[in-house]
């Protein structure tokens, strides 16, 4: 095979050249960094979506500060050095093709400092080899999906969202309660759930209005909302005028002390209630139970069970008051009930209000 000569030379710079040239004029933003990971091409579109000038990162390796606020690898990067592993790292969505030779991609939200706005982004990162097999460069493409991902954020929440509240549905509880008590067998720590009532709702509703019941739904969603403070904890429209909270490793004497703040907070509002058979103001009853998953529990449905029945006694001994699962027997015995009049779990709901 004949050595490259003087014009087989110019060839292959006439052609880097050009194709430079047009990777310049390409509308997908477009960027190139060399095996030292150095900005060599930075091109206009890519100027558009940044906001970064080409200047200020060719000849650099601060291509990251055009997306990220704090240091940290883009994908090119990655594949320059070739760690997929670190994929999970860094990209909520992500896929390495193959090493040495067929790139990675990913999506994800980058801040771009820039603009001062947000930008979900789906990223393309392939390598560039010489003959040799030798790594020569990395081509980095981007595109654009905010307002795709922003539209599938907002189908996704009407399909996990109350219409009426703005809290999660009986969907997402039913999801999260199966999640949480899956999480809570591994880590061997307590699930909490709190059932909360609206008392006398019906006779509200029939004294006041179906709009001002909607108002006093919301206003009660809104104060159970507040106590859902942490990460994992979440609120929900359990169905008609029942709430349901779902607090992680809590224990019940903890999660009482929630329910009763809860409880507090609503009395605090005033609501006029007044209906004929009920209090001038309205109140909750909350039913609260806390398990740790054990062998024998196949599922969530005990914890269910416990906290709903905590609610029926915390109606039938007067409405308006907090009751563990765990201290149902003492409230009974306590008030003079009997513990033999300890209500049958399967006729609770046609008792409520």
């Amino acid at each position: 095979m004949a050595k490259p000569g003087k014009t087989q030379t110019g060839s292959v710079n006439v052609a880097e050249s050009y194709a430079a040239r047009l990777m310049q004029h390409l509308v997908v933003p477009t960027f190139v960094i060399d095996p030292k990971r150095r900005v060599v091409i930075w091109n206009r579109a890519c100027e558009r979506l940044t906001g970064v000038a080409a200047s200020e990162v060719i000849g650099t390796s601060k291509h990251w500060q055009a997306f990220y606020e704090t240091r940290r690898p883009c994908l090119a990067d990655l594949v320059a050095l070739d760690r997929p592993e670190q994929l999970p790292e860094f990209y909520s969505e992500y896929a390495a093709r193959g090493h040495n030779g067929l790139g990675f991609s990913a999506e994800n939200w980058c801040v771009m400092p820039k603009l001062g706005n947000q930008l979900y982004l789906a990223i393309d990162a392939g390598p560039i080899h010489d003959e040799a097999g030798q790594l020569i460069a990395v081509v980095e493409t981007l595109r654009d999906l905010t307002d795709q991902k922003r539209a599938e954020m907002a189908l996704k929440e009407l399909a996990t969202k109350d219409g009426l509240t703005g809290l999660s549905n009986r969907r997402s509880f039913d999801q999260m309660l199966m999640s949480e008590w899956a999480r809570a067998e591994r880590t061997q720590k307590p699930l909490a759930l709190l059932f909360v009532d609206v008392d006398h709702f019906k006779l509200f509703n029939d004294h006041h209005g179906h709009q001002t019941g909607d108002e006093c739904l919301r206003t009660i969603a809104s104060v159970v909302s507040r106590h859902a403070v942490r990460p994992l904890d979440l609120a929900s429209r359990y169905g008609g005028e029942e709430f349901a909270l779902i607090l992680p490793d809590m224990d019940c004497d903890a999660a009482c002390v929630i329910a009763e703040e809860i409880r507090i907070a609503v009395m605090a509002l005033r609501m006029v209630h007044g209906a004929n058979g009920a209090g001038e103001h309205v109140t909750l009853s909350v039913g609260v139970a806390s398990r740790m998953p054990g062998a024998a529990d196949g599922g969530p449905d005990r914890l269910l069970g416990e906290a709903d029945e905590a609610l029926y006694v915390a109606k039938r001994l007067g409405r308006n008051r907090v009751i563990c699962a765990d201290r149902v027997l003492a409230e009974f015995v306590r008030t003079d009930r009997g513990a033999h009049r300890l209500p049958i779990v399967a006729n609770r709901r046609s008792s409520r209000g």
